[in-house]
């Protein structure tokens, strides 16, 4: 069996891995498509925090049930199926309250414990969703859409609410997206202005601003002066989450959807005049996954424009340090087996 691993930084390697085993309560996945993620990128270029090499990164993940045994969720072989990499612990008090997504002894697949980024896998039947009427495409975006609307649960948005998404990549997209399904009025901000024209077209952006502009006068601008309500910082760049706090409205609140390998710092009398709220956004529920199925299933959202790119899995290697480079355009960059 074939498998792509990150033997150390900067380099990726086909190699022949045992199959895979299925125990108890668990089913063997033939994996068909995986989206390659920020955090694939970070961990490659040796910037992610939480990971150890090598490593069979993948966490973006869709396939058809090989094997499985009896099991309470109605799942049989030939089933498409999404699957939620974060294998929690079921016990911790995170995971009694139900935030199964932030669980004190996390394991996500591809970063803590080797992913999907292979021909086959075992995977607990638990964390498998059936994917019918979605395809392949579609059904390896559910991870990554979920964190975005995961992010705009935990924020609260509300119809009429004034939101900021500083990040038009994969995860500012899918934030944008779920935050105008809440019915908010959307503001993205990045430096690409192609990234904007699909923030736009996409993702519904009602106003986009380009970061190498005069943004806090932009935002106060086009917020009547109020700013925004929640804003979402989606980068994974430290400067770009230090001075997030600008465009927080009094009262409201800031949330970091992207993770960086740094301190993040801001000034306090900022932050204390506002009585503002901050927030992390971590990973997503199964609830998040659930509402993204339902929301492709309704064809509320279009993969055109949002995937890019694609390679097969031999070609990954190679395909890596390509995809890294701005003149590639890349959005989502997905493999196929």
């Amino acid at each position: 069996m074939k498998a792509v691993v990150c033997e150390e930084i900067n380099r990726l390697t086909i190699q022949d891995t045992d199959e895979p085993i299925r125990a108890e309560h668990e089913a063997i996945v033939s994996i068909k498509r995986i989206g390659i993620c920020g955090t694939d990128l970070h961990a490659y270029q040796g910037n992610q925090p939480f990971f150890t090499y090598p490593r069979i990164l993948g966490h973006e993940l869709s396939g058809i049930i090989d094997d499985i045994g009896p099991n309470t969720a109605g799942l049989q072989v030939g089933d498409q199926v999404s699957i939620i990499p974060y294998l929690h612990c079921g016990h911790c008090i995170a995971c009694r309250t139900g935030k199964t997504n932030c669980c004190a002894s996390m394991q996500v697949m591809g970063v803590h414990v080797d992913g999907g980024m292979r021909e086959r896998i075992s995977v607990p039947v638990s964390h498998l969703i059936k994917a019918e009427g979605l395809t392949l495409d579609e059904t390896a975006m559910v991870e990554p859409l979920s964190i975005g609307a995961h992010a705009v649960r935990r924020a609260g948005v509300q119809p009429g609410e004034q939101i900021i998404v500083i990040g038009a990549g994969p995860i500012g997209l899918g934030v944008m997206a779920f935050a105008k399904q809440a019915g908010a009025r959307v503001i993205a901000i990045d430096r690409n202005l192609d990234r904007l024209e699909l923030s736009r077209t996409w993702a519904g952006a009602d106003v986009v601003i380009q970061a190498t502009d005069q943004v806090v006068e932009r935002v106060a601008e086009v917020t009547a002066g109020d700013y925004a309500t929640a804003v979402f910082d989606a980068t994974g760049n430290v400067q770009s989450m230090n001075e997030a706090i600008q465009y927080v409205a009094h009262g409201g609140q800031l949330i970091y959807v992207g993770l960086v390998k740094a301190d993040i710092t801001f000034h306090d009398p900022e932050f204390h005049k506002r009585e503002m709220s901050i927030l992390g956004s971590r990973n997503a529920t199964r609830a998040d996954f659930e509402q993204v199925i339902s929301t492709l299933r309704q064809k509320k959202l279009s993969m055109d424009g949002y995937i890019t790119h694609r390679e097969p899995l031999t070609e990954l290697p190679s395909a890596m340090d390509k995809w890294l480079l701005p003149d590639t355009h890349v959005v989502k960059a997905i493999v196929e087996l």
